[in-house]
């Protein structure tokens, strides 16, 4: 009985190490169970691209776009001045090559300010075969990841030819993907055999209620021998050792090195284009009609530009709403996020100095397959987006719109 109990400890010990090197394949993320008000209301991703959807191992595509922090930020979340530019992807299936905002690299954190518009871009270089789902992401202090839009991207090839040699700052050329490879792996295995030896010693005798039969019978000082505690001191002792040999042993290979990098690298002011000051937008009134996945907004719009403009999108949450009339993608936008029929409104252009009132509705299955409608349920139910406007030379003019969305079931 003994004997079984030790290998059933040996063995559950044995299942739980190695199933540390199982990585199952994630072909998307699960963007959809982020909260629809922090998709609403915090970084709204416009003008995106992917440059390449198929890549070859090495071979590098670049994600790039704009993007508005929006104004009315919610309470819940702290505001965005320790905020990181990332990706979000299954895993290490590609490597970050370079991160740009605003044309600045930012390898670190910076700050961004609420109401403002910002330039990205970021080159991907392909590790890891199959197809991935790849999103923007913006990092923040207090507030978590948020997601962007995702496309599909296909990485063909061989993992095994995959480099990435960088120039160190002593001058030597190294692949920092098999850089001391050998020796991570070494380090990790010797710990798993030594914390499974560890936990062999002590499951190697009746466990659980033998030994809670004799702590109830006074007995606890007589479970821990005179040779357990030899074991445990020779093993603290051994461990310090080896920690203390292993620190000597990096420091006479490597003898110069800098400090990992994670400061604030500062603030970033947004694009130099007041675009609010072109045309300004009221919500008078929105509603999100439940059996038609429809949202409806009464707008006060001002057209304060000397040319005509015409409403031509609504973007909200990674969705685009467009008006065909309009806007005609041309960017091989993800089809689970776009309707290009799905933008309608009551007056499509606004003269010069026009102010008018428009009703415009945006209708898509996508409310509800990217759970979006999901805000109709908040405690807060207030939605927020980008309607763009659109001048006769075809520039866009992302104009923030938000508040109260009172849903309605029939």
């Amino acid at each position: 009985m003994n004997r079984a109990r030790k290998w059933l400890a040996i063995g559950f010990a044995t299942v739980v190490a190695s199933s540390v090197f199982y990585v199952p394949t994630v072909a998307a993320h699960g963007e959809k169970s982020q909260a629809a008000f922090l998709r609403m209301r915090t970084i709204h991703w416009y003008d995106l691209r992917w440059s390449k959807d198929q890549i070859a191992v090495n071979e590098t595509y670049t994600m790039s776009g704009k993007f508005r922090v929006f104004s009315d930020w919610p309470e819940a979340v702290r505001h965005p001045h320790v905020s990181f530019l990332n990706v979000g992807q299954p895993g290490p299936v590609s490597t970050r090559m370079s991160s740009y905002i605003n044309d600045v690299f930012v390898p670190r954190s910076v700050g961004i300010e609420l109401g403002g518009d910002y330039s990205f871009s970021v080159e991907l270089k392909g590790r890891r075969p199959g197809t991935w789902h790849v999103h923007t992401m913006m990092n923040i202090e207090g507030g978590g990841p948020l997601i962007g839009p995702g496309k599909y991207i296909t990485i063909t090839g061989n993992i095994e030819d995959f480099e990435n040699p960088i120039t160190d700052l002593t001058g030597n050329t190294v692949d920092i993907e098999r850089l001391g490879l050998g020796t991570i792996v070494g380090w990790h295995v010797f710990w798993y055999v030594l914390g499974i030896a560890w936990m062999w010693w002590w499951a190697r005798r009746p466990m659980f209620l033998p030994r809670y039969m004799r702590v109830e019978a006074g007995e606890a000082n007589d479970l821990v021998t005179d040779t357990d505690k030899k074991v445990t001191l020779g093993v603290m002792v051994g461990v310090l050792v080896i920690v203390l040999y292993g620190y000597e042993s990096a420091e006479g290979k490597h003898p110069v090195t800098v400090p990992l990098q994670a400061g604030l690298l500062g603030d970033i002011d947004p694009l130099p284009v007041n675009y609010d000051a072109m045309v300004s937008v009221d919500v008078l009134k929105a509603n999100y009609r439940v059996p038609g996945r429809t949202i409806t907004m009464k707008l006060e719009v001002t057209n304060h530009t000397d040319e005509v403009i015409s409403i031509g999108e609504f973007a909200t949450g990674g969705i685009r709403f467009l008006n065909p009339d309009v806007i005609v993608d041309d960017t091989d936008y993800p089809d689970n996020l776009l309707a290009p029929e799905g933008l309608e409104v009551s007056q499509q252009d606004i003269a010069p100095g026009e102010t008018v009132v428009v009703e415009v509705a945006g209708t898509d299955a996508a409310w509800e397959v990217e759970r979006m409608a999901d805000v109709i349920y908040d405690p807060d139910s207030r939605f927020g987006g980008l309607l763009f406007f659109v001048d006769p030379e075809g520039n866009r003019m992302p104009i923030p719109v938000g508040g109260p969305l009172v849903p309605i079931f029939v």
